[in-house]
């Protein structure tokens, strides 16, 4: 049994899903569907950059979808993937949104509208350089929420977590001077912490005028029931009524990441092949550090596909 995951901000490169644009003329379609729902060449920005545009936020969102959903679309439809193996969906943050429209939760065109307005209401949400987001390694989630306890004495600091990605591996999101306090914090005792290369303070309380401005585009879409249970972000448990899935992804967007919870529930349902399914090889690399004694895969090529249908 498996289940399909998708990845989420960070994953992105220039050049992405190239292969499959060049090999099917299924993918040529879907990249310019995209271009003409958000009436600006993306496709052309996916393939050839440049990196700092794709890099913004309300770039970054859709194009990552476009790639996991053409990907999914080439495995299901010219490999054949055999869905009736997969148990769950799930999509780390903005991969939510791509695992709603490969289960037919959501129409590929709504996704691309409403990631590229999330991605521009949490670029505005918070000013350049007064939010932060920094990597905690090596610290479990229990130990992580102690010492947030022990730096956050003034109620107009915000230091929270952005994301329980794995075992070992926690997302600290803020404003600019309280997550640099916490960084000093950490340096002394001894904890390794890394500044991420990020344009605002993603799933902490900083981001709720984005979750207000998003609020009725979402609810104004048209979601339907899921042929897959949608493990979703903020609770790490599977969803698929409509109005429940929207109300979770407008939580989602100041909400905690629960990853690793979700691959743990996921894999309590006796799920043990887990299938990356877009650019990079993030989520994959978080399984193995949360979960032993299961199969990863990563897809991001054609030979991939080749190799998974060998193996599953």
């Amino acid at each position: 049994m498996g289940a399909l995951l998708f990845p989420g901000q960070g994953s992105q490169i220039v050049g992405m899903g190239s292969e499959f644009f060049n090999n099917f003329e299924k993918v040529k379609k879907i990249f310019y569907e995209a271009d003409e729902k958000l009436d600006f060449p993306i496709s052309k920005l996916i393939l050839n950059g440049p990196e700092d545009k794709l890099q913004l936020t309300q770039n970054t969102q859709p194009a990552i979808l476009t790639v996991s959903y053409s990907i999914f679309r080439i495995m299901v439809e010219e490999f054949n993937f055999d869905l009736k193996q997969i148990k769950f969906f799930a999509g780390h943050s903005l991969g939510e949104y791509s695992a709603l429209v490969c289960a037919d939760s959501l129409h590929f065109q709504d996704a691309l509208y409403l990631l590229h307005e999330r991605g521009k209401a949490m670029q505005e949400a918070v000013p350049i350089g007064k939010g932060a987001m920094i990597a905690v390694l090596g610290v479990n989630i229990d130990e992580v929420k102690n010492l947030i306890k022990k730096t956050q004495n003034d109620k107009s600091s915000i230091c929270e977590i952005a994301n329980d990605n794995a075992e070992g591996q926690v997302i600290i999101s803020g404003d600019s001077k309280s997550i640099n306090k916490f960084q000093l914090f950490l340096k002394e005792k001894k904890i390794k912490s890394i500044p991420l290369k990020v344009s605002a303070p993603f799933h902490c309380s900083l981001m709720k005028p984005a979750a207000e401005s998003m609020s009725e585009k979402i609810k104004n879409t048209n979601f339907t029931n899921p042929k897959f249970d949608i493990v979703n972000n903020v609770k790490a448990l599977p969803e698929t009524e409509p109005e429940s899935i929207k109300s979770l992804l407008i939580d989602q967007i100041y909400s905690t990441v629960k990853w690793r919870e979700s691959i743990i529930k996921i894999s309590e349902y006796g799920v043990s092949n887990f299938i990356e399914i877009g650019p990079g090889k993030a989520l994959t690399g978080m399984v193995k550090r949360t979960l032993k004694d299961v199969k990863s895969f990563s897809i991001n090529s054609i030979a991939d596909i080749k190799n998974l249908k060998n193996e599953f």
